[in-house]
């Protein structure tokens, strides 16, 4: 009988050994399974900052006496730079190579809302490589980088959304390139990076930006941002940005932007910029989604997403799950996107429009063509307002998009199957 037990409980086991591939086909790796949260044991030294002259102090910034214990951790070889119990108000931080972030529980990293504590910094915005405010956390060619713990890293962002606010009251074309404002923690040109377990919240601009990196894993994190009673303008909870091999899994995203953008570079000659570039590779599962833009957004600033998944997520009080900004100023390939094992609600299924802000041609005589080829969306139990919110175009073309096993319940379930070529369906139920 025991013999039998264990013959079945192998043989029930065998999916989860099975190997699984990426929407065209090449194996998922290993690597992508393998999602022990780091033991801080094995990164060296520790450095808690209350050792070293700074104080629990809300009111107090301590920007230089917290960047001084980093550069001391690096200069001794590196080691992690402890934030415990209490409230330490910084401007930016720069790590180091070796060096890591590691937050107590209640610990809480609290941003300065002075913006004259964040240095102007050549960085990464909206697509384009140029002069920046840095983030609160930074960290630039630090491979192996990670920040964990059960802290908080809070943008304290209020200022800077109010400020934001009052500036498009008067000047309605105002863009966050005319508010400027911190992110929260940008980690750029680094490999196998982890952040892990803390809170990441009220950023006064993006919360997670990762800028041309390989191997990252963001892990239960908790990132939201409030859409009332003062929005938070363009808090998205991670922005992707030229990266391959990204898993995010068991987070809970709310911001008042989209919950995971995947960027990339913008404009008519985007793709002949080495600054831009392609993600590849990118699991987003096992994630809960409280309000936001978009679970998934390819876009605005993207020219080339391949391999996405977003996968056994629950989605409740999105504007959009799945949202194709198609941007009719930079040449775009989104392809191989799969989103599967979804429940919840949002006001539209699936967004595929022009996408029209801040266009310029500069001085490219044609309009770039885009394209979104291999999009599958399955296995979803889903409420919305909008089941097909699509736009035919001549700026794109779509092709190769499948819908299978869907039961969707929408207030408007039309769908103009001729806006994309070699439409399948299988299975698909829209109740009205």
């Amino acid at each position: 009988m025991k013999f039998v037990t264990l013959v079945c409980s192998l043989l029930f086991c065998l999916p989860s050994f099975a190997q699984e591939n990426f929407p065209d086909g090449t194996p998922i790796p290993d690597w992508f399974r393998q999602n022990e949260i780091v033991n801080i044991e094995t990164l060296g030294d520790k450095y808690k900052i209350t050792d070293y002259s700074v104080v629990n102090d809300s009111t107090l910034i301590q920007t230089e006496k917290i960047q001084a214990v980093i550069d001391q951790a690096s200069s001794k070889g590196g080691g992690v730079v402890i934030i415990p119990k209490g409230t330490y108000l910084s401007g930016a931080l720069f790590f180091k190579p070796k060096t890591h972030l590691y937050l107590e529980e209640g610990a809480v990293l609290k941003g300065s809302d002075d913006i004259s504590n964040f240095p102007i910094i050549n960085t990464r915005i909206e697509g384009q490589s140029l002069k920046y405010f840095a983030a609160l956390v930074n960290a630039d060619g630090v491979n192996g980088f990670t920040i964990s713990g059960k802290g908080t890293i809070n943008g304290n962002g209020l200022r800077y959304w109010k400020s934001f606010w009052l500036r498009r009251s008067v000047i309605p074309k105002c863009t966050n390139m005319d508010e400027l404002r911190p992110r929260l923690v940008h980690v750029s040109n680094s490999d196998d990076v982890q952040i892990s377990g803390v809170r990441l919240i009220n950023s006064p601009f993006w919360t997670t930006h990762i800028y041309k990196c390989n191997n990252v894993k963001l892990l239960n994190l908790y990132i939201f941002s409030p859409a009332a009673p003062v929005k938070a303008p363009s808090t998205d909870a991670i922005d992707i940005d030229v990266c391959s091999n990204v898993l995010v899994k068991n987070c809970y995203l709310s911001v008042n932007d989209d919950a995971i953008a995947l960027k990339g570079g913008k404009g008519p000659w985007a793709d002949k910029d080495s600054n831009n570039g392609s993600n590849t590779n990118i699991i987003i599962e096992d994630c809960t989604y409280g309000f936001c833009h978009s679970a998934l957004t390819c876009g605005s600033e993207s020219i080339h997403n391949r391999n996405i998944i977003l996968r056994r997520c629950t989605i409740n009080q999105a504007s959009r799950l799945l949202w194709l900004k198609m941007r009719a100023d930079t040449p775009q390939n989104y392809e191989y996107i799969l989103v599967e094992d979804i429940k919840g609600n949002a006001k539209s299924f699936l967004y595929v429009k022009p996408w029209t802000q801040f266009f310029d041609l500069k001085d490219r005589k044609d309009v770039p063509m885009s394209y979104s080829d291999h999009v599958t969306m399955r296995n979803i139990d889903f409420d919305c307002d909008v089941f097909f919110n699509v736009s035919a175009s001549e700026q794109y073309k779509l092709s190769n998009f499948k819908f299978e096993n869907l039961n969707i319940k929408a207030k408007n379930g039309d769908c103009d199957k001729s806006v994309i070529s070699s439409f399948e369906w299988d299975n698909v139920k829209v109740n009205q």
